[in-house]
């Protein structure tokens, strides 16, 4: 992901919309957290996404940033009349450590085949997760909500690391 993708008040406007209309009918429907599973996935692959330094999922993170941004311009833009306004204030999760790129390949791969599995009603929410995990962790105030994230996997990938290599598999 590039460092200069930031998200445009329109961007966030859209990443809500996305948020809303996949939150509202879970909590309308008693809010059973197994039916928030597939969005879940989702926005945590997305909000992953924007440690990568590069690769897919960096690139990704940054072409759903800059897509959000023109889509949620034009829609705020639409409806409202308003232009989208400048970008908000850019937060940064941290960055992967090589330990910390194996979880997320791990989880990945993981979210991967739950889509591949998944229903059409499910396969929709885990790109509306990824989108709005992907957008919403440029925000500093999301940002700052997730930074502990960015350590935990490290820390996992790390200590996966360290079992293995006492174990003397590796």
């Amino acid at each position: 992901m590039t460092s200069s993708t930031s998200l445009s008040l329109g961007g966030l406007a859209l990443s809500l919309v996305v948020a809303y209309a996949n939150l509202w009918p879970w909590w309308k429907a008693g809010h059973d957290p197994k039916k928030l599973i597939p969005f879940g996935q989702g926005f945590g692959l997305g909000a992953v996404s924007t440690i990568c330094a590069g690769g897919l999922l960096g690139v990704l993170a940054g072409c759903s940033a800059g897509a959000g941004n023109r889509g949620g311009d034009k829609v705020l833009g639409g409806v409202t009349g308003t232009r989208g306004g400048g970008a908000l204030a850019r937060g940064d999760l941290g960055h992967l450590t090589p330990e910390g790129g194996v979880v997320v390949l791990l989880m990945t791969v993981g979210v991967v085949m739950a889509w591949k599995a998944a229903g059409k009603q499910d396969k929709r929410k885990i790109a509306g997760g990824a989108f709005v995990g992907s957008t919403l962790c440029l925000t500093a105030g999301a940002a700052s909500m997730l930074a502990f994230l960015p350590e935990a996997i490290n820390g996992l990938g790390t200590s996966g690391r360290a079992a293995l290599e006492g174990a003397g598999i590796l």
